[in-house]
């Protein structure tokens, strides 16, 4: 097993304001949605763990925050579509969160890397003694150089007490531990002025702390259809994390490697005061 820096050498202070300062990053928080890592691209797991390992093995503190259980569970429930009832939601998470996270330990036992998973409820972290729990048992795990992976409790939240999307718990985490960089991953390179199949669409590099984005378009929750967020859920998550000093880059699942080694790639949303 590769040696690791201990907690103790690496900065309490945060050295991320720009995309150049990745690599130094102390703690990242990284999303990665329903149609990056099921069905079709199931193959993009182990490209993914790829690029968090090298990041690991550098003395970063990785969490994953992983959406796609329904989505890995129903063909093992034979259904063809994402259900609409909540109890077959449910079965179907519980049974995609399982083939998941082995699918997850399996890649990272290469580089001799031990997952543990975290399943939280929107009520985890509005409550101050489930938050004060979850942020400890969290710090524990990463202390350990354990990789966390996050993901809503699927099979006993209900429709009063979701997250609501991925996007949305992945910038709660990054408060709740106090995350360098948020880093959301999707199917597309960027945020765009509008969905990036219409005409004059154009990238956005940078968005400054405060900017409303007021010309943006948005579209749906994408071609795959597994996912329950959007351009709009991102921009929003973002929003959330870098109201609480938190800056985000919001890229595609296929350029991680480049995104967490400081590449000029993505949209990089700047960060407002930490906070106290």
């Amino acid at each position: 097993m590769t040696a690791h820096p201990s907690t103790s050498s690496i900065p309490t202070l945060s050295l991320v304001s720009a995309r150049r300062d990745i690599p130094n990053a102390r703690r990242v928080v990284v999303k990665v949605g329903s149609s990056s890592i099921s069905g079709e691209n199931a193959g993009q797991v182990n490209h993914l763990i790829d690029a968090l390992a090298e990041a690991h093995s550098r003395g970063t503190q990785i969490v994953l925050v992983s959406s796609g259980a329904i989505a890995t569970g129903l063909p093992f429930l034979k259904l063809d579509g994402r259900p609409t009832d909540l109890a077959t939601k449910q079965a179907a998470a519980a049974v995609g969160q399982n083939v998941l996270v082995f699918r997850y330990q399996e890649s990272l036992r290469r580089y001799g890397i031990v997952a543990g998973q975290v399943l939280l409820t929107a009520g985890d972290l509005e409550l101050a003694e489930n938050r004060a729990n979850a942020r400890r048992a969290m710090e524990r795990l990463l202390d350990l150089r354990i990789l966390p992976i996050v993901n809503e409790n699927d099979t006993v939240a209900t429709e009063e007490i979701r997250f609501g999307d991925n996007d949305s718990l992945a910038a709660r985490v990054a408060r709740l531990i106090n995350a360098d960089l948020l880093v959301l991953l999707s199917d597309v390179e960027s945020l765009y002025t509008k969905p990036p199949s219409e005409h004059g669409a154009e990238a956005i590099h940078d968005v400054a702390f405060g900017d409303p984005l007021s010309s943006i378009e948005f579209g749906g929750i994408g071609e795959a259809g597994v996912g329950t967020g959007g351009a709009r859920t991102k921009v929003a998550a973002a929003r959330l994390a870098a109201g609480a000093g938190t800056p985000v880059l919001l890229t595609a699942t296929g350029l991680v490697h480049e995104a967490l080694r400081g590449a000029d790639i993505g949209t990089w949303f700047a960060a407002g005061p930490p906070e106290k």
